[in-house]
């Protein structure tokens, strides 16, 4: 459809809405992994609530939006279970090592004008396209 960008500009700025919405709401920087990652290692305890309610909108938004929506964008997912679970660990792995994640660097770092969000996302896009690169082109695996 000539039209399928208005999904990506819609979903962009909400996504920059919800930031700054989380932002100003709290004083906090939006970032998923931070998010998650403080209720996991314990550490974001006075926030339990806020939090979780952070991660069920995640995960309750797109199963509603999904009555709404026509028809449902291509995705090609692998069906290989173990680069599937590789992928989601590294990914985790690399938000703890880059204290943050595209939510935080990516979006609200650029937004802010950190000279750190944006160092970070130039890595991880570039890490990104590098392992698609390898597993996809060099060695087939998805």
């Amino acid at each position: 459809m000539q039209a399928d960008w208005i999904w990506g500009l819609a979903g962009g700025l909400v996504i920059g809405l919800g930031g700054a919405v989380y932002l100003l709401g709290n004083g906090r920087i939006m970032g998923a992994s931070g998010i998650l990652g403080g209720l996991v290692d314990g550490s974001g305890r006075s926030t339990a609530g806020e939090r979780l309610a952070f991660i069920a909108g995640l995960v309750l938004l797109p199963l509603l939006m999904t009555g709404l929506v026509p028809e449902k964008a291509a995705t090609h997912v692998t069906s290989n279970a173990a680069v599937i679970i590789a992928a989601g660990l590294l990914v985790g792995a690399g938000t703890r090592v880059a204290n943050g994640c595209t939510s935080g660097h990516g979006v609200c770092g650029i937004s802010r004008l950190s000279l750190r969000g944006m160092v970070a996302t130039v890595f991880y896009i570039l890490a990104g396209g590098l392992t698609m690169a390898v597993l996809r082109h060099g060695l087939g695996v998805i």
